[in-house]
């Protein structure tokens, strides 16, 4: 079959639709992750809406390089469950069509995947996460109080360990402080208190915390001894500009370096430690990630025309499965290359090679007639538990 032919054509915009669908879907999905974050953003840390918008922006490319490639099979599935469903795949065999002739326009919309997919990954990410962590700074450094975050230990500031249990951003209340003082070289100081208060000025960027009924354990490190203090009031302030200013000196992580600084980090490395196999892992999933649009939009044909007799939420969850096998496998693949089991080419393009075989096969079986029992089992199972449900429904109390 042409590339250019009426049924290409056809296939083709057949695909479209269900795909921009599950773009949106997905994408809302992934943002509803995180929705608690956004929702303390603007009510209780009074960040505007602009910012707030530009951080999920920043945001976009790190979901899209998942997003993509599973629009890509659940718009491939769909469509051919749907041509399938509507005996038009029966017809174009019958009219002399050949499986493999249906193939074009999908390897096509597979390519146009990869391609959106690699520019999200190559170029999007590193760009979102400086971004965002650029912004961040910024937000921050206009509301210091976000330096403030509930049951997590913050250690932004040099040689100072912060946990609060409880924060009340309106009272500046603090509930069940634990504070670890770190900053000389010959003591370290511990301050538990059950209450206190916060009072921040932002334009010295500087924090005094204000604790009340706790206690102080000093341990003097050079003579190894220790002792309690009982207090009732007790101040202690921190300087958020000297933590941000450590901070953005910080190296990029893995993920903000383009594909130029990667290739130089790998190049300087001297030993094959964690850090290069981190390195070495996110290089390779830059094309790992892109090229599964063509594995996993491949693998979508034949189990979209072996599901004939199921519906489009069929293949939505056979679809979502499909994909978490994907991920299983990838998020296997990149522990054990990063704990150096086996080389991190193989832990990120293994996900690839699996889904990738079993997609020859499953083609194979289509083309040539042959019933797949897996999705014959599968399909099984969802009537046998439709009609389960009909008959709990159904039955008097």
């Amino acid at each position: 079959m042409k590339l250019n032919s009426i049924i290409s054509r056809y296939v083709f915009k057949e695909m479209i639709p269900p795909f921009i669908v599950s773009v949106l879907v997905l994408t809302f999905i992934f943002l509803m992750t995180k929705i608690l974050d956004i929702t303390n953003l603007i009510v209780n840390q009074r960040v505007d809406i602009i910012s707030v918008v530009l951080l999920l922006i920043y945001s976009m490319p790190y979901f899209l390089i998942f997003v993509m490639p599973m629009s890509i099979m659940l718009s491939v599935l769909l469509t051919f469950l749907q041509l399938s469903s509507d005996n038009e795949i029966v017809a174009l065999k019958a009219g002399g069509y050949s499986t493999y002739e249906l193939l074009p326009p999908v390897f096509l919309f597979c390519l146009m995947g990869v391609l959106v997919t690699s520019f999200m990954s190559i170029h999007g990410l590193p760009w979102g996460r400086v971004s965002f962590k650029s912004l961040a700074f910024e937000v921050a450094k206009s509301n210091i109080d976000l330096a403030l975050k509930e049951r997590t230990f913050n250690d932004s500031f040099k040689g100072v360990t912060l946990f609060v249990s409880k924060v009340d951003m309106r009272d500046r209340a603090l509930i069940d402080v634990f504070l670890q003082d770190a900053r000389r070289s010959d003591t370290v100081s511990t301050v538990v208190a059950p209450k206190g208060h916060y009072y921040s000025n932002p334009e010295k960027l500087t924090f005094q915390l204000r604790l009340y009924n706790g206690v102080i354990n000093q341990v003097n490190l050079d003579d190894k001894s220790w002792h309690s203090i009982d207090f009732e009031t007790y101040d202690f302030n921190l300087d958020l500009a000297q933590a941000m200013s450590s901070m953005e000196d910080r190296p990029k992580d893995e993920e903000e370096m383009s594909l130029t600084e990667l290739r130089q980090a790998l190049l300087k490395a001297l030993v094959k430690d964690d850090q290069y196999y981190l390195t070495l892992m996110e290089y390779h999933k830059k094309f790992a990630l892109p090229f599964s649009c063509f594995v996993l939009g491949l693998i979508a044909v034949p189990l979209g025309i072996q599901s004939k007799d199921a519906k489009r939420s069929f293949g939505i969850i056979l679809g979502l499965l499909v994909f978490l096998v994907y991920f299983v496998i990838l998020s296997a693949g990149w522990v054990f290359g990063e704990a150096g089991i086996y080389p991190p080419i193989v832990g990120m393009w293994m996900p690839n090679i699996v889904v990738g075989a079993l997609a020859v096969y499953l083609m194979f079986m289509t083309a040539n007639e042959r019933p797949i029992k897996l999705v014959q089992m599968v399909l099984s199972v969802v009537k046998w538990s439709k009609r389960l449900v009909r008959k709990t429904g159904s039955s008097p109390d």
